[in-house]
């Protein structure tokens, strides 16, 4: 069966989810490899949405944290500064899945503004969220984002979700509690963070070449010595991943 290469990259980072571990998931990209993941990995995997929905199992893609179909389907429903002052921040998120519209070699995450001035910026973004608490608080976090030179940059304008900051570090240094992003999904391929904090490629998907995925990098991409080869999507996994989408 073919497939695209947003396919590719949604069910790499659904395989990238472990059987039943709790998941912080933001909507849109995030969200698409979570739930699939709940029914190509492991339909224990429990899904926390950021509107207080515990255990949520939706037939279809919600379309923002507040879509009903989440508390339907959740096997509790809690206030908001509980999810995040009860399940988040003492720890008890084994991972938080995000998206990003940049992200540099340190894995730091920009959701805000694109540009030098914060106050007249090129592109005014949609914001934070809880993304900032995410990124700071669960054990470790995935991030999921199509790649190119616009998204991957040396330095995002603005640090919305901490990452390894300029090098891992800053985050012992600023006792902060989680891992931080241990995992990058792309179009392209995976990344994840050296000994330094820096994204160094570790694997790329069938067909694409190192050159491609480093002339959609806006920094000198380092590749592993053993880099690997993503497996192409099955036909199970494409299937119930259309399922997902034709449903929503």
């Amino acid at each position: 069966m073919s497939y695209t290469s947003d396919e590719m990259m949604t069910v790499a980072a659904a395989r990238a989810l472990s059987a039943g571990k709790r998941c912080f998931v933001g909507i849109g990209l995030p969200s698409t490899a979570a739930n699939l993941a709940r029914r190509t990995i492991d339909e224990n995997i429990v899904l926390v949405y950021e509107s207080g929905t515990l255990g949520s199992k939706p037939d279809r893609l919600p379309a923002s944290i507040g879509d009903g179909i989440l508390a339907e389907t959740a096997d509790a429903v809690i206030s908001v500064p509980e999810v995040f002052n009860y399940w988040l921040q003492p720890g008890r998120i084994d991972i938080g899945f995000l998206g990003a519209a940049q992200i540099d070699k340190y894995a730091n995450i920009n959701t805000t503004v694109i540009g030098d001035d914060y106050h007249h910026p090129a592109v005014r973004l949609p914001g934070a969220g809880g993304a900032p608490e995410i990124a700071a608080s669960c054990g470790e976090v995935f991030v999921i984002v199509r790649q190119s030179r616009r998204s991957f940059v040396e330095q995002v304008d603005f640090i919305t979700s901490f990452g390894h900051g300029r090098g891992r570090a800053e985050r012992t240094k600023l006792g902060v509690r989680g891992r931080g992003p241990t995992l990058v999904i792309t179009d392209l391929g995976v990344l994840q963070p050296d000994p330094s904090g820096e994204l160094v490629l570790t694997a790329v998907h069938p067909g694409i070449e190192v050159e491609q995925v480093r002339a959609a990098t806006g920094w000198d991409l380092q590749v592993a010595v053993d880099l690997r080869t993503s497996l192409a999507p099955t036909d199970t996994e494409l299937a119930a991943l259309r399922a997902l989408k034709a449903a929503s």
